[in-house]
């Protein structure tokens, strides 16, 4: 199994959602003997935000094609994605790689792969919660996963900015939620 790791928390060892898909890629070597894992690190080493001379970058396409797994560490900056996981994502969605439209609309081309999402959110935003109008991230990475024909599988840790105590009952809770994925 080819696994690509994601992380574009900028707060590094603080970074919940680093802590979790750091869990996630464990549970999964774990789980399956043969794992060949790539890493790469949207913080530490940032990808040039998308302009028309630039172009796409192939071995980002590339490396993302070649996956069967992605795991993605996506913390939500601003009621968002963070800018560096967006200039990811601004080079895995290439019209004729990994969607196409037709007469009926768009046809996502990477429904073979399965991509790990962990959230870590300041605040609660999810569902019921009087701040869900304002969460555009797993909304968002919904939209973006599913345009290319992914349903993505999310663990979240909600509330980690609440406080201390708040902060490690989320990342356990999302911890316990790993115990979950299929292998």
């Amino acid at each position: 199994m080819k696994l690509l790791h994601i992380d574009s928390s900028i707060t590094g060892e603080a970074s919940v959602s680093r802590k979790i898909t750091a869990h996630v890629v464990e549970h999964l070597q774990h789980e399956n003997e043969d794992v060949t894992l790539t890493y790469r690190d949207l913080a530490s080493d940032p990808l040039d935000h998308l302009t028309l001379a630039a172009g796409g970058s192939s071995s980002i396409l590339d490396e993302f094609l070649s996956a069967d797994v992605v795991v993605v560490g996506a913390p939500m900056y601003n009621f968002s994605v963070p800018s560096q996981l967006k200039a990811w994502i601004d080079r895995i969605l290439v019209a004729g790689k990994t969607f196409s439209y037709s007469e009926t609309g768009v046809v996502g081309l990477v429904g073979d792969k399965r991509v790990i999402v962990a959230i870590a959110r300041g605040g609660f935003y999810g569902p019921g919660t009087a701040a869900a109008s304002n969460e555009h991230l797993q909304t968002y990475l919904s939209a973006v996963f599913g345009f290319i024909g992914i349903e993505p599988e999310f663990i979240v840790a909600d509330g980690v900015m609440v406080g201390p105590e708040h902060r490690e009952a989320a990342i356990q809770s999302a911890i316990e939620d790993i115990g979950s994925l299929a292998a």
